[in-house]
């Protein structure tokens, strides 16, 4: 963004003119580009659910800036790769800040980074747009003013896999976990044995196995789950990990055994060859092929576009980044137009995103008091499609994203504890989404 400079004689002016200068200061200039930055896993293992992110970004740009830009202006974004570690990803996020054109940040994939991130927004009064960073730890404990989060966290996501588990099988007695070794899994697998608790408290959990990240081999595990025997198998491994664990389980009967949930299971669909019957989903209500993102003309444009592209069809992580991307369009046009036509500071792009509802690539995400986004919860079961050569997502339900978020101020997992059984009563059944 160019800087105005103004040199004034040292003769006393008039206090009008003294304060038409005050405005032409602070004013800002309307750029020749609106730069973000864009944080994401570009390679590593992580990539395989980071690139999709990366992917989406780069086609939602193009087709925002043919349709005129923001505000009419158009986005420049610099990509940065997560998989450098948190060290490398503050410094970088701390240069762009620190650069007065940048002016919005969406960032980023890992929670992790997210955590680490969120301090340094508020230092650096840098917006901030949480495209993933599900950890419900996110917003828990601080009020953060430059940090949103409109794609949901893990305290609705689980819970609602949960309830739809009972809600097919209430029956249901044993239950083993398999996540990943670091907070996400942590967090997921207290989260469902707290709702498993609440909702079904005769059920035991026979195992909890938790690999470390970029794992190439499951065979331990799967051996393991194979002796307990259980139910249901809860997992929430996502990218190449997840990948690596079904084509290990299948061949081992794993699938035949046991009622496997696979909570990120929606982005392995195109890739493995899952049974029918699976339990799967996303993180959120970001499934291209639900009847409201299908209901959108421009999601299933934009979705071809991803086919055409990039030889498949988006997963819920492209819908979480193009979601993200437009809540930011959304909010700097906002500001724009509170502004009257002139271009907004960071402060007020911040001000705009404040409470704000926006109508989303696959459905609605309202951001609450403590920038928290309601988003709904879309779960289904493999089934095999008549239009595509994949399994898809069968006998869905929608769950209203509000009914799994604590209230603001409230311990999440906690809050699950002051549920009754008979809350699931009050949820869709599976299969009544039409």
């Amino acid at each position: 963004m160019k800087k105005i400079l103004h040199h004034w004689t040292t003769a006393v002016l008039p206090a009008a003119a003294i304060a038409l200068a005050a405005t032409v200061a602070t004013a800002q200039e309307k750029p020749e580009a609106l730069s973000i930055g864009v944080f994401t896993f570009t390679s590593g293992p992580a990539a395989a659910y980071g690139m999709p992110g990366k992917q989406a970004a780069e086609l939602m740009i193009e087709r925002i800036n043919a349709d005129g830009g923001v505000a009419g202006v158009p986005i420049e974004a610099t990509y940065v790769d997560e998989a450098q570690g948190a060290e490398g990803v503050i410094s970088e996020y701390r240069s762009m800040a620190e650069d007065q054109d940048n002016q919005v940040m969406i960032a980023a994939l890992s929670s992790g980074n997210c955590l680490a991130l969120a301090p340094l927004a508020e230092q650096l009064k840098m917006p901030t747009i949480a495209w993933n960073c599900d950890t419900h730890q996110l917003l828990r404990d601080s009020e953060l003013k430059y940090t949103y989060r409109p794609n949901g966290n893990t305290l609705p996501e689980f819970t609602a896999f949960v309830a739809y588990l009972l809600e097919r099988q209430p029956d249901v007695k044993r239950v083993a976990i398999i996540n990943p070794d670091y907070s996400f899994g942590h967090d997921a697998a207290d989260i469902v044995k707290t709702a498993l608790a609440t909702f079904a408290p005769d059920v035991e959990i026979v195992a909890e196995l938790f690999p470390k990240l970029g794992a190439s081999t499951y065979q331990t595990e799967i051996s393991r789950l194979s002796s307990a025997r259980p139910d249901a198998i809860f997992s929430n491994l996502w990218g190449a990990d997840l990948e690596n664990f079904v084509r290990q389980a299948g061949p081992r009967g794993i699938f035949q055994q046991s009622q496997v949930i696979l909570a990120l299971g929606e982005t392995v669909l195109q890739r493995v060859d899952l049974p029918d019957g699976v339990i799967v989903g996303m993180l959120g209500d970001g499934y291209w092929l639900s009847p409201d993102a299908q209901s959108k003309p421009d999601t299933v444009a934009f979705a071809e576009a991803y086919h055409e592209r990039y030889g498949e069809y988006p997963v819920f992580p492209s819908m979480k980044m193009a979601n993200a991307l437009v809540v930011m369009k959304a909010a700097v046009e906002k500001a724009v137009e509170d502004k009257n036509g002139e271009w907004p500071s960071r402060d007020e792009i911040v001000a705009a995103l404040e409470g704000m509802t926006v109508e989303t690539m696959t459905g609605e995400t309202s951001l609450r008091e403590d920038n928290d986004g309601i988003v709904d919860q879309v779960i289904g079961v493999t089934t095999a499609s008549d239009s595509h050569e994949f399994k898809v997502i069968g006998d869905m339900v929608r769950y209203d994203g509000e009914a799994f978020m604590a209230p603001v101020g409230e311990e999440p997992v906690e809050w699950i504890k002051s549920l009754e059984p008979s809350f699931l009563d009050t949820l869709p059944a599976a299969g009544s989404y039409k």
